[in-house]
């Protein structure tokens, strides 16, 4: 699997349609999708994901409304449960002899919502539409379930994942019955990699249970950036600084220990009564920019400017996010990279 910031052929989004995932909120939820489309398509195609041609006209409508050129978009009528498709659209990995292929994996709305059946075969809707071929993951006949946003790879070997997501037997078990070394072995073969650094806990609010992406993420392929909680009574305080040492213990594929760089946590939010998985490092790295979600908080330029240090090869734009999170996700929860065949240059 390469890393996020190396080339790509397009990004995958799937445009909003399930008002259940935004209640109260979604009429604004589609113009945040427009912001980021206008971000993605200086750099690369973005594929987005509806449910009919009205929806299609719906997503055309909104976009051209606001000037953003829509010949660098493309449609597909997949049906869907909703629209988070980090985790159940397609995941690319690359063959040896720089083929692109899709997972053959399983999505089972993060072994939490009853709802997911649409949703469970996007990739293989995917797969079709592109002339792509399926990599099996898994034994036959059992498969394996497995979700984007719970995996970030540095494209050399390492990954990050966490237990409470990947091992949990209890409470929203993805693999039930696999051990530790079974589902290593399956990541492994899967991915193609060599090393698996496993972290503890995510941060509270998330309802997938431990998702890496919002709280550690590779910027690059010896530095992590880690999300750090300064106040001691906050509820991530603690699940943060445990993550923080075991990562300290840990060595990248060559052996080395990785580079951590803290990334502050915005101010807790919360909407009726619910703390929101706030959080910087739900990021997405796109061919021409770095999104990075905001949430109107002074600490929105820190995190800015630590990434702008560290992305020195593309801008560092904030996208507005106190909406989005409502949605228990933000910027990298809803896109996938698609990679660009090896050596083919941006689109």
């Amino acid at each position: 699997m390469p890393a996020e910031w190396e080339n790509h052929e397009a990004t995958w989004i799937g445009w909003p349609h399930n008002t259940t995932d935004w209640p109260g909120k979604f009429s604004a939820i589609p113009w945040v999708y427009v912001e980021i489309v206008r971000r993605l398509i200086a750099g690369e195609i973005v594929r987005i994901i509806v449910e009919s041609s009205e929806h299609e006209r719906t997503a055309r409508r909104a976009l051209e409304s606001s000037a953003v050129d829509t010949s660098r978009v493309e449609f597909f009528r997949f049906p869907t449960n909703r629209g988070w498709t980090r985790d159940f659209g397609p995941i690319f990995v690359r063959g040896v002899e720089g083929s692109v292929k899709i997972l053959d994996v399983q999505f089972t709305a993060w072994a939490r919502y009853p709802d997911y059946h649409k949703d469970a075969r996007a990739h293989l809707r995917a797969a079709k539409a592109l002339h792509l071929p399926l990599h099996q993951v898994g034994a036959r006949g059992r498969g394996f379930v497995l979700e984007g946003g719970s995996i970030d790879v540095n494209g050399r070997g390492a990954l990050l994942v966490t237990e409470e997501c990947l091992l949990d037997q209890v409470t929203q078990v993805r693999n039930p019955g696999m051990s530790q070394s079974e589902i290593e072995e399956t990541l492994r073969a899967a991915l193609g990699v060599t090393t698996i650094l496993w972290l503890g806990k995510g941060i509270t609010g998330d309802d997938t249970h431990g998702h890496v992406d919002d709280f550690a993420r590779f910027v690059n392929p010896r530095t992590i950036v880690l999300c750090q909680e300064s106040n001691p009574r906050d509820v991530n305080y603690t699940a943060l600084q445990e993550n923080r040492e075991r990562l300290q213990g840990l060595s990248l594929e060559d052996g080395r220990r990785p580079d951590v760089v803290s990334l502050p946590m915005p101010g807790p939010i919360s909407f009726r009564g619910i703390r929101l998985p706030a959080s910087y490092a739900n990021f997405y790295v796109a061919n021409s920019a770095v999104l990075v979600p905001t949430f109107n908080d002074v600490r929105d330029r820190t995190a800015l400017g630590i990434l702008s240090e560290l992305f020195t090869d593309r801008p560092v734009i904030g996208i507005h996010a106190v909406d989005l999170v409502w949605g228990f996700g933000t910027l990298h929860c809803l896109t996938q990279q698609q990679p660009a065949r090896a050596g083919a240059e941006h689109a």
